[in-house]
């Protein structure tokens, strides 16, 4: 059996660390240099011509508290493992998205978190990042289904809760078929392993942070004057978020995902499709590349275990 010497398996820990680093910032500049749909000289003027230092740093504190939620939701799943630090669960939770970003839907994320545990707790370590996720999304469908409703979508809302207690519904009725050694049985039952008080902290967080990236896309259209009562702005946001985050996408791609589906849904509102594409932009731009920069100080730092 070939053996891979301490320095060779260095050298290759560090090509990887820069390859995850160079591609997120490839990837960060391509869709920023070339995207077509962005006018960058009208993006300068519109951004010169709402400047403003408290504006900006209240756009900005939304993007911390984002993060920040994110990174006490993962902090407190983690506790079933062992118990972490708010620093530990920051680093773990940027590395991650820097080396998520151009992976399908963020797959790299759970690889990411991974690797700064033992390889015997790699499996639990990715079904919690599923659970952590997995309440993200279901808040998602729930808010923006409601937002559909709102907005007079009902046919949609109908179909969405139909196909909803369908799947409820079949899951219930085939829980106990197993495939492959796995069952929605055993599934419930790893949940259930989780302590109730845990599960609730996740929820809790989990709102607080879909209640601030929602609402800092609801001040940008404020900041660009778009003139909607609060519960369409809302809705639409809501409906777009959902929406959008049921396409398969990329981390990096997430800003012309979102603001393709953005542009279906307020364009009919009278909102103007370049404050639709500039506020997809910026939500991007303050939400992904800007811990994707902090994240990519962690990943070069990293140190694997290699027991």
């Amino acid at each position: 059996m070939v053996t891979i010497s301490y320095k060779a398996k260095q050298f290759i820990v560090f090509l990887i660390k820069l390859l995850i680093v160079g591609a997120a910032f490839y990837f960060i500049y391509d869709q920023l240099a070339h995207n077509n749909k962005l006018d960058w000289v009208k993006f300068h003027h519109l951004l010169w011509e709402k400047q403003s230092f408290w504006g900006i740093l209240f756009l900005l504190s939304f993007s911390v508290a984002n993060r920040y939620f994110e990174i006490l939701k993962w902090q407190n799943l983690v506790t079933f493992i062992r118990p972490i630090t708010v620093g530990e669960a920051a680093k773990q939770v940027l590395s991650a998205l820097t080396a998520g970003i151009f992976t399908p839907n963020g797959l790299g994320e759970y690889a990411g978190k991974a690797m700064y545990f033992e390889k015997k707790k790699t499996k639990k370590v990715i079904f919690l990042n599923l659970i952590c996720n997995g309440i993200q999304m279901l808040l998602t469908v729930i808010f923006g289904t409601i937002g559909l409703w709102m907005l007079g979508y009902k046919f949609w809302t109908l179909g969405i809760v139909g196909i909803s207690i369908f799947i409820i519904g079949l899951s219930f009725l085939s829980k106990s078929i197993t495939f492959k050694g796995y069952s929605i049985e055993k599934l419930l039952h790893k949940i259930n392993e989780i302590p109730k008080p845990i599960h609730r902290k996740n929820i809790i967080l989990a709102i607080a942070r879909y209640l601030v990236f929602s609402h800092q896309y609801y001040f940008l259209f404020l900041a660009f004057d778009v003139d909607l009562p609060y519960p369409t702005l809302i809705a639409s946001i809501a409906t777009v978020y959902f929406l959008a985050s049921s396409l398969p996408s990329f981390q990096f791609l997430d800003f012309a995902v979102k603001g393709s589906v953005a542009l279906f849904f307020f364009e009919p509102l009278g909102v103007n499709e370049w404050i639709v594409v500039f506020v997809a932009t910026l939500m991007w731009f303050l939400n992904v590349v800007l811990p994707v920069v902090i994240g990519s100080y962690y990943v070069l730092k990293f140190k694997p275990k290699w027991n």
